[in-house]
């Protein structure tokens, strides 16, 4: 899953973005309003941590821009206002949730991953696709109940498709959610971590769908002849 954070606050920008990593996100860090706005423009995001106390471009305003121009990623509202009406003016720009400084990391994570499940149409943190699961909150993938190792890339690849299940994602889609804007992206990659992923959890578990890309099915949704 691909984040982008726009935040002004150079040192908690940066440790956000450490701790988001090391918890399989890719991703983006704007510092100012006007670039965090055109990031979130011109590339395709999972969710979004905005600020809104921004320079150049306040906050508020980069989230009703992104509305406007019919972004709808979700974004979570990050700032050190705390009063009943900054938050009535973030939700009702087009914020998703909101919190307030200072906060606890662990609890910006879990609404991050909830707006990102409710997104895709997920209301569990645990994803399944036959007897594969996937828990969120852990990063644990099971097969048949026994643990699988992934690679972080392999992860990320899955976690995307486990997200939109049942539908064809293309190489190109796979490409700027699972990489952040500085990575050297190569689709011959996206292969390869297939191929992996389909030795570790069956040759079934993800589908080619020549010229569109991948699809991730589970088998009980499968029409009966």
């Amino acid at each position: 899953m691909r984040i982008l954070i726009v935040e002004d606050e150079p040192t908690l920008g940066q440790q956000l973005k450490s701790t988001l990593e090391q918890n399989g996100y890719a991703v983006d860090l704007s510092t100012d309003g006007e670039d965090g706005h055109f990031l979130g423009a011109t590339e395709d995001y999972d969710a979004v941590i905005l600020d809104l106390g921004l320079p150049e471009i306040d906050g508020l305003t980069v989230l009703g821009m992104w509305r406007r121009e019919g972004r709808g990623f979700p974004v979570l509202v990050l700032t050190a206002r705390d009063s009943w009406s900054d938050k009535v003016a973030g939700l009702d720009a087009g914020a998703d949730d909101y919190l307030a400084k200072p906060f606890q990391t662990e609890e910006l994570i879990a609404r991050l991953r909830a707006l990102i499940r409710r997104a895709s149409g997920n209301t569990s943190s645990e994803l399944t696709a036959g007897d594969v699961r996937l828990d969120t909150r852990s990063g644990r993938v099971t097969l048949k109940g026994e643990p699988v190792k992934l690679t972080a890339q392999e992860y990320k690849l899955l976690s995307y498709l486990m997200h939109h299940k049942g539908k064809v994602v293309s190489r190109t889609e796979l490409i700027e959610h699972i990489y952040d804007q500085d990575f050297d992206r190569d689709s011959n990659t996206i292969e390869v971590f297939v191929t992996r992923i389909r030795k570790k959890l069956g040759a079934e578990v993800i589908t080619t769908i020549r010229g569109l890309g991948y699809s991730l099915d589970d088998p009980a949704d499968a029409p009966r002849a």
